[in-house]
């Protein structure tokens, strides 16, 4: 099978794994068991973790707290932030495009008397600027926008938007799960104020990830979503993933930006093989996008369709995180695609294992899949005729 869904998750690096494996089987000490040395060792390797994740976002490593994943991240601060600073204000913005943690974190809070507003996009997906600058107000609290959609890949302005909320005083977070490892993210240059992270979307493994919240003058405060025996300074809970984390560490210090570049000319050559086509859209073409992503709408033609007649590639309609719906993607929705277009589009999306190979294969599977559909499509029929858009 040729993968193409590497934003959903990716394949573990043999070097990761290698690392983690000796936390499962020789030293598997409790980490928080620092009186006897394997469990010291334990701790020192989450520290050395630690530091190899700090170093790639140029932040202090005390900045940095592991959880399992962005989800948690997303729901901790979301939420945390909104309890601790309910006297300043109540206002949340966020964007229409986010991942539907966000979004479902922000449908929560309205019920606790959270004002939302959620910024529109163009028909390419990114925000406008103004519209950030004009939605805020003395009651905002939180901006909350991704440094990069996980369904289109397209990139966010994020030195702009950091310095804006600075200026403002309204802190900024931001969802880089999709951006970390693709593109550069340097905390010291850039005034984000919180920022989550997966390792599985960068070659580590599931179940863990990491928080980073900035160290400034006027502490910022959030409540704990999860609290047990005061791991992490006592902002998160529950025995440490020693293997998890020493392997997020690893795959982070191996994963850089330009591991990328092959990826992307990867990615390129699939979308001009596959503009031969007739009636796609590649959504976001137009703009910064992550060098591994594609997303193209297949028009006149369900995307589980396509995707039922090519049993060899692992693709996928849109987020893993609502799989089994059959709801349009509502990023796209809020593109201003119609539905149709919608439920016809295929996200590929790249990994640095993804070879030139499985890009010519796949195109040509592809090819034939909507060649073979649309010759027995009745609606094709009535497209080429003239008698529907």
């Amino acid at each position: 099978m040729i993968y193409l869904d590497n934003n959903a998750t990716t394949r573990i690096l043999d070097e990761v794994w290698d690392t983690m494996t000796p936390y499962f089987i020789q030293n598997y000490a409790n980490a928080s068991s620092v009186y006897h040395q394997m469990g010291r060792e334990a701790n020192a390797a989450i520290q050395l973790a630690r530091g190899q994740i700090a170093e790639v976002l140029n932040c202090s490593p005390k900045e940095l707290f592991f959880n399992s994943g962005a989800t948690e991240s997303i729901n901790t601060v979301i939420c945390g932030i909104f309890d601790k600073y309910q006297s300043k204000g109540n206002h949340i913005i966020t964007v229409s495009t986010e991942h539907k943690a966000v979004l479902s974190c922000c449908e929560q809070l309205t019920k606790k008397g959270a004002q939302i507003t959620y910024l529109p996009v163009d028909a390419q997906g990114m925000i406008n600027i103004d519209d950030l600058k004009n939605a805020m107000s003395a009651q905002t609290i939180l901006v909350c926008i991704m440094a990069a959609n996980n369904e289109t890949g397209v990139c966010t302005s994020l030195a702009q938007i950091a310095t804006i909320c600075t200026e403002k005083d309204i802190l900024f977070f931001c969802d880089a799960t999709q951006a970390v490892g693709k593109i550069d993210i340097d905390l010291q240059k850039i005034p984000i104020d919180l920022l989550c992270l997966s390792a599985h979307k960068l070659h580590g493994p599931k179940g863990i990830g990491a928080l980073y919240i900035r160290r400034k003058s006027k502490p910022i405060q959030i409540t704990p979503l999860i609290v047990g025996g005061g791991q992490e300074g006592g902002f998160r809970g529950g025995t440490y993933n020693v293997p998890a984390i020493v392997g997020f560490g690893k795959a982070m210090s191996l994963i850089k930006p330009t591991s990328y570049n092959t990826v992307e000319r990867n990615r390129n050559l699939l979308e001009e093989i596959l503009s031969a086509i007739p009636e796609i859209i590649i959504h976001g073409k137009n703009v910064p996008r992550l060098p591994n992503t594609s997303y193209i709408s297949f028009k006149h033609i369900l995307a589980s369709e396509i995707m039922t007649t090519c049993p060899a590639l692992a693709l996928s309609s849109g987020s893993a995180c609502v799989t089994g719906s059959r709801e349009p993607s509502h990023v796209l929705m809020a593109m201003g695609i119609s539905k149709e277009d919608a439920l016809s589009a295929i996200r590929f999306s790249l990994s640095i294992f993804t070879t030139q190979e499985d890009i010519i294969r796949c195109a040509q599977l592809i090819t034939e899949a909507v060649r073979k559909i649309r010759d027995q499509s009745p609606i094709w029929q009535l497209f080429k005729a003239g008698l529907i858009d």
